[in-house]
């Protein structure tokens, strides 16, 4: 009996889709389960998986648990061996964890802002995300992915920039990614989503559309008839 490898997740998150996409580069098969996330409807097994934050995604090797996308990427990494996400390096693995970071910590809370805060906030918000952007740009240096010449940890944690910003930005109107104004981050996103194992974790783009215009009206109207 081989690894029972199961992963709780929902259908258009980019957190639970870094945990797919790392298991299918490694070639690991996994069963997936989705949470009604947007429908506040999680699973007691969900609860029971993952007390502390009580969200997706969780991670289920052998019947033990693992929550946080960061975390459940390097557990991978570290359990099974071919094609590594990491650098072997214990320098390149730290600055690798770094830019990783820099994604989760610096760039999303301020793209959330940017799009949900309060109105006299949004500008600065704005500025921040792209100063962000410009500065994981430089993390590239050349490379065809963050990597080298194959997809590594901050490949799978800028997930999100490399499909779902342009979506938003579309639907928003608020442009932070540009092929003039980044142009390595942006060929960078073009050589990402063109990848066939990339491509099979991408959420639909239609479907994806919908669900963020509906939940930007919804912000932007409770924000609107808020008590000034």
């Amino acid at each position: 009996m081989g690894d029972q490898v199961k992963v709780f997740g929902t259908w258009g998150s980019p957190f639970s889709r870094r945990v797919e996409l790392a298991l299918r580069l490694k070639g690991v098969p996994y069963e997936y389960i989705e949470e009604d996330i947007l429908g506040n409807n999680k699973s007691q097994l969900l609860l029971q998986y993952n007390p502390v934050h009580k969200k997706i995604p969780v991670f289920l090797h052998n019947g033990k648990p693992i929550a946080e996308s960061l975390v459940i990427l390097e557990y991978i990494d570290d359990t099974w061996k071919s094609n590594p996400i990491l650098p072997q390096d214990p320098y390149d693995k730290a600055i690798a964890r770094f830019w990783a970071k820099f994604i989760d910590d610096k760039f999303l809370p301020a793209f959330h802002k940017a799009l949900f805060g309060p109105e006299n906030e949004r500008e600065k918000a704005v500025e921040e995300a792209r100063d962000c952007l410009k500065t994981l740009e430089s993390a590239l240096d050349g490379k065809r992915f963050f990597g080298g010449d194959a997809i590594g940890m901050v490949d799978i944690a800028a997930n999100f920039i490399g499909f779902w910003l342009s979506i938003i930005q579309e639907i928003v109107g608020v442009e932070l990614l540009s092929a003039e104004k980044l142009p390595a981050l942006f060929k960078w996103t073009d050589e990402f989503v063109s990848c066939s194992v990339v491509k099979e974790t991408l959420p639909p783009q239609d479907k994806l559309s919908a669900v963020f215009k509906a939940r930007i009206d919804q912000v932007r109207e409770a924000q609107t008839n808020a008590p000034k």
